[in-house]
């Protein structure tokens, strides 16, 4: 199983959760259907009709994604989910 790591801002669509496990062994594209059948509403606040949305940085077993939905996702792997910061000033 994949270990999906949910940030802070996204926990309302996993049920408050900070990790799901989903099947692997598939493409981003794929898991990232599988997560949103468990947290159903979550997939639009992570792609577009492009592919990933400007902003999100997704991490596969630590190393960031280089393919977008295509690159596989092995059937142990852990994905973490990366949302833009925004805010703050800098002085």
């Amino acid at each position: 199983m994949v270990k999906v790591h949910i940030p802070t801002a996204l926990r309302t669509f996993s049920g408050g959760r900070g990790e799901v496990e989903i099947e692997g062994n598939a493409s981003l594209r794929a898991v990232f259907e599988r997560l949103n059948a468990a947290c159903p509403g979550i997939r639009e606040q992570l792609l577009d009709e492009e592919g990933i949305m400007p902003g999100i940085a997704i991490f596969i077993n630590d190393e960031q994604e280089t393919e977008g939905l295509i690159q596989r996702v092995p059937a142990d792997g852990t994905i973490h989910i990366l949302p833009a910061m925004g805010g703050g000033v800098i002085t």
